[in-house]
């Protein structure tokens, strides 16, 4: 794959190629500071001015170029204006057509100048990462802290671009003025959602969409996807090879696929303790027995991840066979009085996560301007499913038998699934296309362009300055290799195994993966012991379980709804995400049983703090992970989404065997027990929130 240097080369905009980012000059001063460094001919505090000095040159440089190409943007737009003001006194449809003409090539030359932003704030993001690596410094978070949040700040010009914004939205609004509205009052102000027949405002909104961080409803779902977006962005060419293998049915099935697994996992909630005493074991083994689909999904995470690499239809082919073995294993292990056979349908169940396929399809054949939507959606049906999977188990209160095979609450879940996926099998079947597969290549040197532009899955958008991305390969034939770097092309695979995925995760990545952890242990504690503890101290039957656990679920969507339309438009993602964490503690912290008698209130007031916290934390958590992780963690086998889903299900298999464990010391003391581990782990996770803070800016 090429390198940085050698690709912005290749980008640049040739009238404007002493404006751009002097990205080799940079190099080679950075690698002439780490010699003197090591001849102790240097001292630290003159490295940090002079490469701060160096820095704020380039960065006022790109600035001032930029506000004097957005001043012959602005004259170009006020003299079409008074054009188009005249139209309107005498309309003419040749000139209104040429004024139209006139916006769009304005439009291209908007296009060109946030090109131009983009690969200068890429350059920046990786100049800083590579002088962070050569020396050891945190240099990244002091140069970004004290630029970004002055008021003189030029910084904020490269990632904020208000003023392309301005520009951007008057070259909308009047092209949405010269097409017939049909006597419409309307402007885009007046409503936001007008269509406009011109790709290249859709192009310049794609563009600007990657230039920030977009915080609206749909893009902080798909931030709980972690599908991660392609740096570089993709030729025209690659998005219509994914337009092509777009099948929406096909989508459609991914999606349903994840709804039905999470309605698979929550369904037994409210009846496990009630199956595991009617089959002879204690009530806290409906820890085990839930625990076990996790423990399954462990492994089931990265053969399927392996497996979509070559197709996607034969994996859930695989997955809808299983879950359905699994299910009547499950049902029928009440009749078989077997607790073993309950607990092989439910490994039966985890080994048929596809998960890792649903997500993979989204961000391999869903093409880019329908992606955000659809990671949304992958979200919004988990959110849905964890919801159904209670309220549909509170349905089955009914017992009777056909051929001596008993159906009651404890067995109609197993049963009902069964057959869901028999259905949804039929229906793959049926509808499901298979598209076309790209053959994973290794990146070398001499790499065709196909095969530099391989698909990177993708996902939320990410702000340019501060993600953590790939190692850079020396450019020039003429330069000495830089022993210190990865060899070039092994700098640019991906991962292929958990131990070169573990290598490429920075602190900051581990901190977030620490809090991921953290949240789903939390979750899994609370909604998988809830049956034994509501029992003991509330008498709940099956029903009212049922119905804690869905209005828990329910709250996800509003509540995503809420963060992302308002509260992460007012508040940065570390403050958000530092915030959860101290409102889940407090949620498990006033959930121990230090008040006789324990009440319903207590139980549910602090249940619903630490769910909610926990959702709101899950958002902004992946969000941050999404940025700060290495672009090689982006795409293969051993991807970012496999290790957050790994270290989720993790923390969600400890929670299942601490309940079981816990069982032994008895029912009255299960609560308290059960909820220390994550009260400890919650705390250790704000401590290294804190520690790590500045580097998730």
């Amino acid at each position: 794959m090429v390198a940085f240097g050698k690709k912005l080369k290749e980008r640049q905009i040739q009238e404007w190629q002493g404006y751009y980012i002097n990205y080799k000059l940079m190099k080679k001063k950075v690698k002439q500071y780490a010699n003197q460094n090591q001849a102790g001919t240097l001292e630290h505090r003159y490295v940090l001015k002079d490469f701060s000095r160096m820095l704020d040159n380039q960065i006022e440089r790109i600035v001032l170029f930029i506000l004097e190409q957005q001043g012959i943007l602005a004259r170009r737009i006020a003299q079409h204006s008074k054009q188009q003001e005249s139209l309107q006194e005498e309309p003419d449809i040749s000139k209104i057509s040429e004024l139209r003409e006139a916006y769009g090539a304005l439009g291209h030359d908007l296009l060109k100048l946030l090109s131009f932003v983009e690969m200068n704030a890429i350059g920046l993001r990786k100049i800083l990462k590579k002088f962070d690596k050569r020396f050891g410094y945190k240099f990244t978070d002091y140069y970004v802290k004290t630029r970004a949040n002055h008021p003189y700040s030029q910084l904020q010009q490269v990632f904020k671009h208000v003023g392309l914004g301005a520009v951007f939205g008057a070259i909308s609004r009047n092209l949405v003025d010269l097409q017939d509205r049909q006597g419409s009052y309307l402007s885009i102000y007046d409503q936001p959602a007008l269509p406009l027949q011109d790709p290249v405002v859709d192009s310049i909104k794609s563009a600007i969409d990657r230039l920030s961080h977009s915080t609206n409803f749909l893009n902080f779902l798909a931030q709980h996807a972690l599908i991660m977006h392609e740096e570089f962005p993709s030729p025209s060419g690659d998005e219509h090879d994914v337009d092509q293998r777009y099948h929406f049915v096909s989508l459609l099935l991914n999606l349903a696929n994840t709804f039905l697994y999470m309605v698979n996992t929550y369904i037994i909630v409210p009846t496990a303790d009630d199956y595991a005493t009617s089959l002879g074991a204690a009530a806290t083994v409906c820890g085990v027995v839930i625990g076990a689909m996790a423990v399954a999904q462990i492994f089931s995470s990265v053969y399927f991840s392996a497996w979509s690499n070559k197709s996607y239809f034969k994996p859930l082919v695989f997955s809808s066979i299983v879950l359905c073995v699994g299910n009547v294993m499950y049902a029928l292990a009440y009749d078989l009085n077997s607790i073993s056979i309950l607990l092989i349908g439910r490994l039966l169940c985890g080994f048929g996560s596809a998960r890792a396929v649903n997500r993979r399809y989204i961000s391999d054949c869903v093409p880019l301007n329908v992606r955000t939507q659809a990671s949304a959606g992958f979200v919004s049906v988990s959110a849905l499913g964890m919801a159904c999977g209670p309220a549909l188990a509170g349905l089955l209160q009914t017992k009777f038998k056909i051929y001596n095979i008993t159906f009651n609450q404890e067995t109609l879940p197993g049963w009902v699934m069964a057959l869901a996926w028999l259905i949804y099998l039929v229906w793959l079947w049926i509808s499901f296309i298979e598209p076309a597969h790209e053959t994973e290549v290794n990146h070398v040197p001499e790499a065709s362009s196909a095969a530099e532009h391989d698909k990177l899955e993708q996902g939320p958008e990410q702000p340019l300055l501060l993600k953590s991305t790939e190692n850079e390969q020396e450019e020039g034939g003429d330069e000495e290799y830089d022993a210190s770097e990865e060899a070039p092309e092994e700098s640019r695979r991906p991962a292929n195994s958990l131990g070169s995925a573990y290598r490429l995760l920075t602190p900051s990545v581990k901190v977030q993966l620490l809090i991921y952890f953290m949240l789903k242990y939390a979750m899994e504690i609370l909604l998988s012991e809830s049956s034994v503890v509501t029992t003991y101290y509330f008498g709940w039957g099956t029903s009212t379980v049922s119905i804690f656990l869905a209005c828990l679920g329910l709250t996800v969507l509003p509540v995503n709804i809420v963060v992302g339309s308002y509260v992460s438009n007012m508040f940065e993602d570390r403050q958000i995400l530092l915030a959860s964490e101290i409102v889940v503690f407090l949620g498990i912290l006033f959930s121990f049983n230090f008040i006789i008698p324990y009440s319903v209130l207590q139980y549910v007031c602090s249940g619903l703090a630490m769910f909610v916290s926990a959702e709101v934390l899950e958002g902004v958590n992946l969000s941050l992970l999404s940025r700060v992780m290495s672009s090689r963690l982006s795409r293969g086998t051993y991807n970012g989404g496999l290790l957050s889903t790994e270290a989720g299900t993790l923390a969600r298999v400890v929670a299942d065997a601490t309940i079981t464990l816990a069982g032994f010391l008895g029912e009255s003391k299960l609560l308290n027990i059960t909820l220390l581990p994550s009260l400890v782990i919650c705390v250790t996770s704000i401590v290294a929130t804190c520690f790590t803070y500045n580097s998730l800016y």
